[in-house]
């Protein structure tokens, strides 16, 4: 994720790039923003201010009056110092805070408008420092147009931060702000496209049809399937046991940013379509149709495996009727020995303007990292995936033919006694 610092002296504009970035879909977020949450009412954050300066810098409703606190330590250095010293550490706390959840969603941008970030000695915190920046009189006028300061209130509040010309040399990137309002937001719509064009693309690999113990004929213990997974460099595997899902939502629950809880379904035809991100098992021989329709009453992307296959694919079949059913069709599955029916796959998906996903459709350990879809960094959900699937680039190499020795060897110790598994069993 790159971290973007925004800074600039008072009235220099940098709130309005602030606001065209944010308006672009870049998340942003302002120290001066976090500077209230840190002294909002009953906030150990407030109750610190009033201990320092005294109760007489309350408003009558009990919040901190910042124009009187404003007058008190603008012409006190000492008393500026002594509340910064206050409020800086918790305006950090809360911006490491709001950093992780904006990871955690995915963001590969993020800004944060600081107004003393040079003055706290935190650029270094940051992959690029923007300082936005305007002559010292034309940001006077502003103040006293703009805000209802005075000459001598505004020329203080300038005096206290560092100089102009101090913060343009330690920036990455200045912004000027010397000329009108559209002049401003080209400037700053070009240093965001600057960036983005700078910063590496983010991609993660997933596959999106893997076997586990939880299948009638894989022996796969689940844990050590993610752990190998995670070992060959995937970022996150949809569990998709044959007609189960348990295994997958337990392992989900565990593994939240790693696993696809999911199912194959065999349907009422005979074939298989597949639920990601189901929450309830659906019941095997549900037509396929209707299998659809439940994947997509649970909120989950339906999933079109191998449709050329013989038998579970049902050689092709029901391809055209389901192909433009559901949200993603596989276009690579690693078991099928015959490169005709991943090639058909891809037609279908394009002739009915489809996603298009891959899977290993791994039964056994060794088959983990035979396929594939690499596709943008996103978070855990079915429309974040869906969206990251519109950049997709599934790939793969064909499994040998002897994994098949592996399920049928599943198959029959699953019958013997004393069957492994019993852990994840329902």
């Amino acid at each position: 994720m790159i971290s973007v610092g925004l800074t600039g002296n008072v009235a220099s504009g940098k709130s309005e790039v602030s606001r065209l970035w944010g308006a672009a879909g870049v998340p942003v977020i302002s120290a001066d923003v976090l500077a209230r949450d840190a002294v909002r009412p009953g906030s150990s954050g407030l109750n610190e201010v009033v201990g320092a300066f005294g109760s007489d810098i309350l408003a009558a409703d009990g919040t901190l009056d910042r124009d009187r606190m404003r007058d008190k330590v603008f012409c006190d250095d000492e008393a500026r110092q002594k509340l910064e010293g206050i409020i800086h550490p918790i305006v950090w706390q809360l911006r490491s805070i709001w950093l992780r959840e904006r990871r955690d969603e995915g963001a590969d941008l993020v800004v944060s408008e600081i107004p003393l970030l040079f003055e706290t000695g935190r650029e270094g915190d940051f992959d690029v420092v923007v300082c936005v920046d305007a002559p010292d009189e034309v940001r006077l006028a502003r103040m006293v147009a703009y805000r209802g300061l005075s000459e001598a209130q505004g020329r203080r509040i300038m005096a206290a931060q560092m100089a102009p010309d101090e913060k343009r040399r330690r920036a990455d990137v200045v912004i000027p702000n010397d000329g009108t309002l559209e002049e401003l937001e080209r400037n700053a719509q070009a240093t965001l496209d600057q960036i983005r064009s700078a910063a590496p693309a983010r991609t993660m690999r997933i596959d999106m049809h893997v076997h586990t113990v939880g299948s009638w004929d894989s022996l796969s213990d689940p844990e050590r399937v993610l752990e190998t997974a995670l070992a060959r460099g995937f970022q996150r595997i949809a569990i998709t046991d044959h007609n189960r899902v348990h295994v997958g939502l337990r392992m989900a629950e565990l593994y939240p940013d790693q696993i696809i809880p999911g199912e194959e379904v065999k349907t009422a035809e005979g074939i298989d379509v597949i639920g990601l991100y189901l929450t309830d098992e659906i019941p095997q021989g549900t037509p396929a149709e209707e299998t659809i329709h439940q994947i997509r009453a649970q909120g989950g992307i339906s999933y079109l495996p191998h449709p050329y296959a013989g038998g579970k694919g049902g050689g092709g079949k029901y391809a055209e009727e389901l192909g433009p059913l559901c949200d993603v069709i596989e276009a690579f599955n690693a078991r099928l020995h015959d490169p005709s029916m991943n090639e058909k796959a891809v037609g279908l998906a394009k002739r009915h303007g489809r996603l298009i996903g891959a899977g290993s459709d791994a039964h056994t350990i060794g088959e983990l990292g035979n396929a594939w879809v690499d596709l943008p960094v996103h978070t855990n959900g079915p429309a974040t995936l869906l969206a990251a699937l519109a950049d997709a680039r599934p790939s793969g190499r064909e499994a040998s033919q002897l994994v098949h020795l592996g399920s049928t060897w599943a198959k029959v110790r699953k019958k013997l006694p004393g069957a492994p598994g019993s852990g994840w069993a329902r």
